[in-house]
């Protein structure tokens, strides 16, 4: 059986971050739920690697009603206190107020365009645009796209949500394809097949 060959940037052998990057990673999501929780997990990522918070995940899918917006939303002040005295997650108090601020900004979306996807796939013409990355050098740390989208959702009252945190999140949602063409996942992700939205 040949070795796949993955984008430079997933650490061999590290099984949790290689089902991410085969399953999951640059996948065309239209699930409102994965949206959220994509969005809550790069936003406490911010100045931290991505390994610390898939580590962490299955313990913010605990706290976190299953990224729920809606309950996430109604989190008050002893919810938020609960929150800073478990180490399952990231115990930084902006952040987590950060994910209750961007849940309600995230259900004003979700009344005025019908869902989250909807608003978010439209500016990207609601494709998938191929990065065509040949080395992992190439890729960027943030767009035009992510420039403008990053004013729009601080503007909605979005916060810990800059540009760079809006590329990787569309990278993570497959609004960008950016494997490398090396990468075994390149092709897979532009196929129909790749619009069935993983859950975990």
């Amino acid at each position: 059986m040949m070795k796949k060959i993955r984008c430079a940037w997933v650490p061999a052998g590290d099984a949790l971050y290689e089902a991410y990057h085969d399953k999951e990673w640059g996948v065309p999501v239209h699930d409102d739920r994965v949206m959220f929780e994509f969005l809550v997990l790069e936003s406490a990522q911010a100045g931290l690697s991505w390994r610390t918070v898939l580590r962490k995940r299955e313990n913010y899918r605990r706290l976190f009603a299953n990224f729920d917006p809606v309950v996430v939303a109604a989190f008050d002040e002893a919810t938020i206190e609960m929150l800073m005295l478990d180490a399952g997650i990231i115990r930084n108090r902006a952040k987590i107020n950060a994910a209750v601020k961007n849940a309600k900004a995230f259900l004003k979306i979700q009344r005025e365009f019908g869902s989250f996807s909807v608003y978010l796939w439209a500016f990207v013409d609601h494709r998938s645009i191929d990065g065509k990355r040949r080395f992992m050098e190439t890729l960027p740390a943030r767009s035009n796209i992510s420039d403008v989208l990053a004013r729009d959702l601080k503007q909605r009252g979005f916060s810990f949500l800059g540009s760079t945190v809006c590329y990787a999140h569309m990278q993570a949602t497959g609004l960008m394809n950016d494997h490398v063409e090396g990468c075994f996942r390149y092709h897979e992700v532009g196929q129909p097949l790749a619009l069935t939205n993983p859950k975990g």
